[in-house]
C-alpha cells in the first residue's frame, strides 16, 4: 500500500510538530487530539493549508495571512472533515468514550488507522521538573500515567505501528522503571516496542534537541524499528536560518512580503521556498527592560569577541545582579551562536523571558518566527492563539512562543 494512503491519529498533538512531519511525508491525518485551545487552532489552520495546497488554492491561505480574509472565511474554504479532525479535549479515562466516538465518526466505512503518533506532556518526566517539585510529586502527577490511555487507543484502533516521543528524563523516571512499565502496558495491548535516543541536530535541524523515540509494531506483523538516515554532515550554520529576516529591535515586528531571498538552508530544509507563499508572519519580538538590554549587549559582545558565554554574576555590574541564586544557571543569559552548527534547545520557558535566546547581532531576544525556524517549522505555519484576541500584544507573543517551545 503506498504511503500516501497511510492514516494516522496524533495524540497530545501540541502545536502539531509530529503531525507536520507525517503530513509533509504524505500521510493522512484522521484526528489530532489536544487539550490546549490555542494549539488546536494552530493545527486547524495548518490542516486548512494542506488541503488548499492539495487543490492548488494556496492563494486563499495567502489572503488569510495578509488579512484579506478572516479566519472564518478561511475555514469556509475547506471541508468540514478537515477542520473537524482537530479534537479539543484532554485525554483521560473519563474522556476516552467521547474522543473515540469523534474519531469513529471521522473514519469512512472500511477505513483503518495505520499509525498512532504522539507523546504525553513531558513536564512530569523532565529532570528539571523533578528538581523543582520533587520526584514524588511528579510520580503522583496524573500526566505521568497518560501512557495507559495511549495504550487504550492502541487497543481500540489496532494500528500497524505507533510512535511515542518524549524527553530523556523518562529513562530515569520512577527509579528507571518507567520504560518497563510502558513496555509491559503496550505489550498487553498487543505491541512490541523499541526505545532509541535521537538528536534533531543529526537530521538537518539547526538545534540540539534530544528525544526518546519509542516505535512499536503489532505483534502479528513482521515489522521493526526503521533504519533512520542521519544527515548531520552538512555545512550549514545557525545564521543560515536567520539571516534573510528583517532586523528588529525589542517590542518590534516586521511582517508581510519578504525583503530577501531564502538562504540555501531554508530551501534545502523546506522551511522557506521561492515557490511558496511570499508572506512572513510572526517575526515579532517581546519588550525588554533597559537593564536586560544592557546585559544582552554584554553577552553579545563577549560571545562575538571572546568566544565565550557571559558568566552570571561575574561579568555583570552590581546593579545588574537581580537573582538570588548566583551559583546555579551561570549561563542564564545566552546568545544563539550564529556560526554554530546548531543552537541550544528551544524550550517552553522561552515564553517567560528571552534571556536564554539572545539574537547573535541585534540587541534583543529572538522573534517568534526565529524560534520556530530553529525548531524547523516552515514559515507558512501560522500560530494563532484564539484566546488572545482580546488581550495584549505582549501576552499574545508570549503564548505563541509557548506553543513553539512546547511543540
Amino acid at each position: 500500500m503506498p504511503h500516501q494512503t497511510f492514516r494516522f491519529i496524533d495524540l497530545f498533538a501540541g502545536a502539531g510538530g509530529l503531525s507536520e512531519g507525517f503530513s509533509r511525508a504524505g500521510f493522512l491525518p484522521v484526528a489530532h487530539v489536544e487539550m490546549d485551545a490555542d494549539a488546536c487552532e494552530t493545527i486547524r489552520t495548518r490542516q486548512a493549508w494542506f488541503y488548499l495546497k492539495s487543490k492548488g488554492r494556496e492563494q486563499v491561505y495567502s489572503d488569510y495571512l495578509l488579512n484579506r480574509i478572516s479566519r472564518a472565511e478561511l475555514y469556509r474554504n475547506v471541508p468540514a472533515h478537515v477542520s473537524g479532525s482537530v479534537i479539543h479535549a484532554a485525554i483521560s479515562a473519563g474522556t476516552l468514550p467521547g474522543i473515540f466516538n469523534r474519531i469513529d465518526s471521522l473514519l469512512n466505512p472500511g477505513e483503518k488507522v495505520d499509525l498512532i503518533i504522539g507523546g504525553p506532556p513531558c513536564q512530569t518526566f523532565s529532570v528539571a521538573g523533578r528538581a523543582r517539585k520533587g520526584s514524588l510529586a511528579m510520580e503522583q502527577d496524573p500526566r505521568s500515567h497518560l501512557y495507559v490511555q495511549y495504550a487504550d487507543f492502541l487497543s481500540r484502533y489496532q494500528p500497524k505501528m505507533f510512535v511515542f516521543e518524549n524527553v530523556l528524563g523518562m529513562l530515569s523516571f520512577r527509579q528507571s522503571r518507567q520504560i518497563q512499565l510502558i513496555r509491559d502496558t503496550f505489550s498487553e495491548a498487543g505491541y512490541h516496542m523499541q526505545v532509541e535516543q535521537w538528536n534533531a541536530r543529526d537530521f538537518g535541524v539547526l538545534q540540539s534537541r534530544e528525544r526518546l523515540v519509542i516505535i512499536g509494531w503489532r505483534k502479528d506483523l513482521a515489522l521493526g524499528y526503521p533504519k533512520l538516515q542521519r544527515c548531520g554532515d552538512h555545512t550549514f550554520r545557525v545564521w543560515d536560518a536567520l539571516r534573510d529576516l528583517p532586523e528588529l529591535g525589542p517590542d518590534d515586528s516586521s511582517n508581510g512580503p519578504y525583503r530577501k531571498a531564502p538562504t540555501p538552508y531554508l530551501e534545502w530544509s523546506g522551511i522557506r521556498s521561492r515557490k511558496e507563499l511570499p508572506v512572513l508572519t510572526w517575526h515579532e519580538t517581546r519588550p525588554q527592560t533597559t537593564r536586560d538590554l544592557g546585559i544582552y549587549a554584554k553577552a553579545i559582545r563577549i560571545w562575538n569577541e571572546e568566544g565565550r558565554r557571559l558568566r552570571y554574576p561575574d561579568d555583570l555590574d552590581e546593579s545588574e545582579i537581580t537573582h538570588a541564586n548566583i551559583t546555579g544557571f551561570v549561563d542564564r543569559f545566552k546568545v544563539v551562536g550564529k556560526n554554530e552548527r546548531y543552537s541550544q534547545t528551544v524550550v517552553a520557558h522561552i515564553h517567560k523571558d528571552g534571556h536564554y535566546y539572545i539574537h547573535p547581532r541585534q540587541c534583543r531576544s529572538i522573534s517568534v518566527r526565529e524560534a520556530a525556524r530553529l525548531q524547523s517549522f516552515p514559515d507558512n505555519i501560522y500560530n494563532l492563539p484564539l484566546r488572545l484576541f482580546s488581550t495584549s500584544r505582549i501576552h499574545q507573543r508570549s503564548e505563541t512562543r509557548y506553543c513553539v517551545g512546547s511543540s
